[in-house]
């Protein structure tokens, strides 16, 4: 059986998929050092019958140091040299007007075991929770699988393979170069220029783009909503992850654990670190009345939201097709 993640992630075929089994093979030969990004050379790419663009922004090929073996928490450690290939990353979370284009989409294919619709359900309530919606909002109390539902959608209207970051892609573009405690020094007390936490939201998520960006031009990386990743959680990851490992991945096996990257509007500044971790749970949607609970929305999970990737190396059409049912199991 393929490996239908790692072919999405390098465009590699590999003869055997094991679920929720570290990925770290060395493909890349020997570990380079981290590029240099230019914030300036953005793109744009067009949602289609809609007036709305994604802005994604270039990451190049490199190597760092994930994790943090100086963390209190062990689901951090021990550090370990990773290598990265190039992707593109939205500049900034994906927004209710973006997810909105998808969600009214009348043309959407039917037959999906995502509540049985590739269409959005409705909410029972509004999850937005009154915090905002149209004008640069970001789209919340979304599911994992309601944001690989989009990338799907996205990569039908568009040609173009989107997905979900790995965690080390996630944590390799949050750094952008920068080997301290958040991507812009050690010192929390300058963390309200850049994020949106606990101390300065109001509890609420802000609209997207308002705080510094980091240094590759990413925008709201910390702090606002929290971000879902492509990996299954596992508090072990840095123990089983090999020195030198390249384009490592988790395969989810399950849909809890999965994991939470870059804190939110809800947290305190310690959450908020690069190298944090944090996984779903089955009580993020613990209020849904509905039978079966909605596998699109969270109800207890107001914080939770996502950005995508475009791996530089696009899989060819029928192994996309082949990623997305085997992520969604349709």
């Amino acid at each position: 059986m393929y490996n239908l993640l790692k072919i999405a992630l390098n465009k590699i075929v590999l003869k055997k998929l094991i679920p929720a089994t570290l990925l770290c093979l060395s493909l890349f030969g020997s570990i380079k050092t981290i590029a240099q990004a230019n914030p300036d050379q953005k793109i744009e790419v067009a949602i289609p019958n809609s007036d709305k663009k994604i802005t994604l922004v270039p990451i190049p090929e490199g190597s760092f140091i994930m994790g943090n073996s100086a963390s209190k928490n062990t689901n951090e450690k021990p550090s370990k040299n990773v290598h990265v290939s190039a992707f593109e990353m939205s500049a900034f979370e994906i927004t209710h007007d973006q997810f909105n284009i998808f969600y009214r989409d009348d043309n959407t294919s039917q037959g999906s075991k995502v509540d049985a619709v590739t269409r959005p359900t409705s909410q029972y309530i509004d999850l937005s929770w009154n915090m905002g919606k149209d004008g640069g909002y970001p789209v919340n109390s979304m599911s994992v699988d309601g944001a690989m539902m989009f990338c799907r959608w996205l990569y039908n209207k568009t040609g173009i393979f989107f997905r979900l970051p790995t965690e080390a892609e996630w944590e390799y573009a949050c750094r952008a170069g920068s080997k301290t405690t958040y991507f812009f020094g050690n010192d929390p007390a300058q963390l309200s220029q850049y994020a949106w936490f606990k101390s300065n939201s109001k509890l609420k998520y802000q609209k997207v783009g308002l705080k510094k960006p980091n240094a590759w031009g990413l925008y709201d990386m910390l702090g606002n909503v929290a971000e879902w990743t492509l990996d299954q959680y596992d508090p072990a990851y840095f123990a089983k992850l090999g020195e030198n490992a390249s384009d490592p991945l988790i395969t989810p096996s399950s849909r809890y654990p999965r994991s939470v990257r870059g804190g939110s509007y809800m947290d305190d500044a310690p959450k908020l670190s690069v190298t944090n971790r944090q996984f779903s749970e089955v009580t993020w949607n613990k209020r849904d009345p509905q039978i079966p609970k909605s596998r699109w929305w969270l109800t207890d999970g107001a914080f939770a939201g996502f950005r995508i990737v475009k791996p530089s190396a696009q899989p060819s059409a029928e192994d996309a097709e082949k990623f997305y049912k085997l992520y969604l199991g349709n």
